[in-house]
């Protein structure tokens, strides 16, 4: 009996889906505005409808988060978003300057490739499958391997939905077979005309050195500055429902509090009525080398977990009903493990003189692993948030749980689960990707200025136009010009 190579097989199935899906896009790219909407109206409907056994699969497969929270996360990516990216123009002419004679159609940007998390798995493939839909894009995805039959599952829902609303088959497809070579060839093949890369720091950067067009997220390593001003039991309480939410999986959590001097006592005591336990320093080392694997590598099998389970592994004895745990830390970097990001319900924690001090110590967390994503901050002084809008992150999250902040919930910012970090994370986006990051715009550009019949003689008129007579030759102007560049030679030896 003949066998074949698991690596072979599943390059195989990657180069069958991705030719598969171009041919399907193609078609799609002739749809109207109105065949679009109902077929991502039937998406929504199926997404809705398995919202539930979606995360329970999830929760199984990966043991990350909870059932109730990725429960919302997938009705948020489909209910939500539809309302976000509704109204969106993403066919045909979306804009049309009428003083400058401009016209602006849009274009499919073509074959997808969607690199999902294991933290989000079924989310992130809803969300970037009606993303892709409303733009008229395919898209092929790259599930985690330990998250592979939840995201398979989701993907499934979402093309069975677009199909029976009149898609194209294989307009959505899913690697069943997941392995490195796979990625790889999905990544590389011709079929592929843009990656978006939702995972870890080097996944991201494969993306990018694809040689094609890539969105990519950052890790966050977000900070949480609790300043002076701020409502300090809103403010805890902000941060809990952040940290604890699908324990700590979205990269928009918080990772590091952050408080002055003077509020450092009411803060503690507001953690521990809360829920928070803060560790001891020998405590803080245990669960430290629970955390993390080779330096500062998240442990996968404390990524989404509570507080409980991470301390009974650690050995500690923590107050039943702990929420998070907290450890102390006096700097940044390799000597203190929790200054890195934490997917999970840990969180360090600093005492500060002042903003100024915080202001630094924010810069350092960020350069951390953090640069580009996002920044909490906890004030009722206007002008300090607006202090804080100068660090290096593109999301300045005031008053309001981090995690939800950053990916639209709790904010006006736009519905995603894709977080652009821009170039200060190595990302080509800023922004929460949306459908109009998916997009070509086309430009009908009609004349509306004259052009001279010689440019040298416009050159000429303009220069003499200048020195204030328009007989003047041009090599006396350029005697000119000589004579004030040697003047201003002769001041610089000066």
């Amino acid at each position: 009996m003949e066998t074949f190579d698991y690596d072979l097989q599943s390059v195989q199935e990657t180069r069958n889906l991705a030719r598969q899906a171009k041919l399907a896009q193609a078609e799609l790219a002739k749809f109207n505005s109105e065949q679009i909407e109902k077929i991502i109206c039937n998406m929504v409907k199926a997404a809705e409808e398995n919202a539930v056994s979606l995360a329970k699969m999830a929760v199984e497969e990966t043991g990350f988060g909870k059932v109730e929270d990725k429960t919302f996360k997938n009705q948020f990516a489909s209910t939500e978003l539809y309302k976000f990216i509704k109204p969106m123009r993403t066919i045909g002419v979306i804009n049309e300057d009428k003083v400058n004679k401009v016209v602006e159609i849009a274009e499919p940007v073509g074959l997808l490739m969607g690199i999902i998390p294991s933290t989000n798995p079924t989310s992130t493939a809803i969300y970037k499958s009606i993303i892709a839909i409303k733009s008229r894009n395919g898209i092929v995805f790259s599930p985690h391997p330990s998250a592979l039959k939840c995201t398979a599952q989701a993907a499934k829902l979402m093309h069975d939905a677009a199909v029976a609303a009149g898609a194209p088959a294989h307009i959505i497809g899913c690697i069943t077979k997941p392995s490195m070579p796979a990625t790889n060839e999905l990544m590389q093949c011709a079929e592929v005309d843009m990656i978006i890369a939702t995972g870890g720091t080097a996944m991201v950067k494969a993306a990018y050195s694809a040689g094609k067009p890539a969105l990519g997220v950052g890790p966050g390593n977000v900070p949480a500055y609790i300043e002076r001003t701020a409502n300090v039991q809103k403010a805890v309480k902000n941060i809990i429902t952040s940290k604890t939410f699908d324990n700590g999986t979205i990269c928009a959590s918080e990772q590091a509090v952050i408080v002055e001097e003077c509020l450092r006592d009411q803060v503690i005591e507001e953690f521990r009525r809360q829920g928070g336990y803060f560790m001891s320093p020998e405590e803080t080392e245990k669960v430290a080398q629970k955390l993390f694997v080779r330096g500062h590598a998240m442990n996968a099998k404390f990524v989404g977990r509570s507080a409980a389970v991470i301390a009974e592994s650690a050995g500690i004895t923590i107050p039943a009903g702990t929420k998070v745990l907290l450890g102390e830390q006096k700097g940044v970097g390799k000597d203190y493990p929790l200054s890195f990001e934490k997917l999970t319900t840990v969180l360090a924690f600093y005492t500060v003189k002042n903003w100024e001090e915080a202001c630094d110590l924010c810069i350092k967390l960020l350069k951390n692993g953090g640069v580009g994503h996002s920044l909490s901050i906890h004030t009722e002084n206007p002008e300090m948030a607006m202090k804080f809008a100068a660090k290096p992150v593109f999301r300045i999250l005031v008053n309001t749980p981090s995690t939800h902040g950053g990916v639209g919930v709790s904010t006006g910012l736009a519905p995603a689960f894709t977080l652009g970090c821009g170039t200060w994370g190595g990302s080509a986006t800023s922004d929460n990707v949306t459908p109009m990051h998916l997009i070509n715009k086309k430009r009908v550009a009609y004349g509306i200025k004259d052009c001279a019949e010689n440019a040298n003689t416009s050159y000429s008129a303009s220069v003499a136009q200048v020195f204030g007579n328009s007989a003047i030759r041009e090599d006396q102007i350029m005697d000119v010009v000589n004579e004030v560049i040697a003047l201003l030679k002769k001041r610089g030896d000066n």
